[in-house]
């Protein structure tokens, strides 16, 4: 007769229709070194507030890929959420998950920890309890991983010291002054520093799921689940296509306004440079080089490509102009330099971000 928690019956049951009992002993020894034959589990955590994406996407992942292992006679995925409490939370976005007692699982071999991100990390962040069950038990899973900017819950719990992290791109300054010691890449999609794995924001944390599903059972099932979730197996370029490059800088106090509505105008002048702008801005270059740095936090030069590189965004997005017309519309001259300039900035080529994000006619839409 089986006994413990509800949780530690249910997973061992799954075990029983599918291993022999040596490999129930095992278990509880070694469960990383377990093959795909027995079931691995993979627990999120939830709390008030928690994206639903962030959540459901990777989840997801992990219930496809268990459907194709299944139609190999194999055993797939075990998957639960849990919260401090159990029962009913409320997502960020308004529904509702049943959720298990997290107590429940601390006699429970954990192959994957995953905690899910949220807008709001208050849920997390200020229950001591929920902190205090990761720092205990994170450690005793194969692998733990964060979504989006569930990276601050785990460093809040201890476990990132001195780790590769990546977080929300918009995240990503308040989790480098929050946690000084972590050693950001901000631009990637996810990020695996054993055994933590972390992943950028909302979405990212599918292409995460998958990278851990193709470790786990081989590139044909990852494969697989992609096409049937129609996502990337492993998709080009970085979080950074997605984030606006010219948000105003705070502290400007419009000084350089008219300017940047000047620059904005003539971009197609190729000739443009710091002493074009200085003059415009009736100052020296040498001054003007200075201040507008201490004012917007980037040397003119860098604020003119970034200027083209947005303009030629937009239009990317917005138009169907042919792509070297865009490029000489936006003065980098030729498609070679603005292809140079997307890869060193967005790491993916304009036609890539323009596939992407472009328009579509109304047949191409629906074919």
């Amino acid at each position: 007769m089986l006994t413990g928690s509800p949780a530690k019956r249910a997973f061992l049951t799954a075990q029983v229709t599918s291993a022999p009992a040596v490999t129930i002993i095992r278990l509880f020894c070694s469960f990383a070194k377990l093959p795909m034959t027995s079931p691995r589990l993979v627990l999120f955590i939830a709390y008030p507030g928690v994206g639903l994406l962030d959540l459901t996407g990777p989840f997801t992942v992990f219930w496809s890929a268990s459907g194709f292992l299944a139609q190999k006679q194999e055993t797939g995925y075990v998957r639960r959420v849990a919260t401090v409490p159990g029962g009913p939370v409320e997502t960020a976005d308004g529904l509702t998950v049943i959720t298990d007692k997290l107590s429940d699982f601390d006699d429970v071999p954990i192959d994957t920890l995953i905690v899910p991100g949220a807008l709001d990390l208050s849920g997390a962040l200020d229950n001591a309890e929920l902190l205090h069950w990761i720092a205990t038990n994170a450690p005793r899973a194969r692998r733990v991983c964060s979504v989006c900017t569930g990276t601050f819950v785990l460093a809040e719990a201890g476990l990132l010291e001195g780790r590769r992290v990546v977080t929300h791109w918009q995240a990503a300054e308040a989790l480098q002054a929050r946690f000084p010691n972590l050693k950001l890449l901000p631009d990637a999609l996810f990020v695996r520093d054993d055994p933590v794995w972390s992943s950028a924001g909302v979405s990212a944390g599918i292409d995460l799921a998958l990278a851990l599903v193709e470790e786990d059972c081989g590139r044909d099932i990852a494969m697989s689940v992609s096409r049937q979730l129609v996502v990337y197996l492993k998709r080009p370029g970085g979080q950074s296509q997605f984030s606006e490059l010219l948000q105003v800088q705070p502290g400007t106090d419009g000084v350089f306004a008219d300017l940047h509505d000047w620059l904005a105008k003539h971009l197609d002048d190729e000739t443009l440079s710091v002493e074009t702008l200085a003059r415009r801005a009736c100052m020296s270059s040498r001054n003007f080089a200075r201040v507008y740095k201490t004012k917007t936090g980037r040397t003119p030069a860098k604020a003119i490509e970034l200027f083209r590189l947005e303009t030629a965004r937009r239009l990317l997005e917005d138009t169907n102009e042919r792509i070297e017309t865009i490029a000489r519309r936006t003065g980098f001259g030729d498609e070679d330099r603005m292809r140079n300039t997307f890869q060193r900035h967005l790491n993916v080529s304009p036609r890539d971000y323009r596939e992407r994000f472009g328009q579509r006619p109304p047949q191409a839409a629906l074919s």
